[in-house]
């Protein structure tokens, strides 16, 4: 999956003013994720399934 449009990252507002957690940008058919302490590195685009897959895991403590 990739985008041509642009991305608008944001964090959580849990996550206070530190970089250390990981930033989600809305994409038209998923969400891209990247960590704030390497920007640099790029970021991974998952289609809106898996990300939803994703966040059900982190929710119910499963990773």
């Amino acid at each position: 999956m990739h985008s041509s449009t642009p991305m608008r990252f944001r964090k959580s507002s849990y996550s206070g003013s530190g970089d250390n957690c990981v930033e989600l940008a809305d994409l038209p058919n998923g969400a891209a994720i990247r960590d704030t302490q390497n920007r640099e590195l790029g970021h991974i685009e998952l289609p809106a399934r898996e990300m939803a897959g994703l966040l059900g895991a982190i929710r119910n403590s499963q990773l």
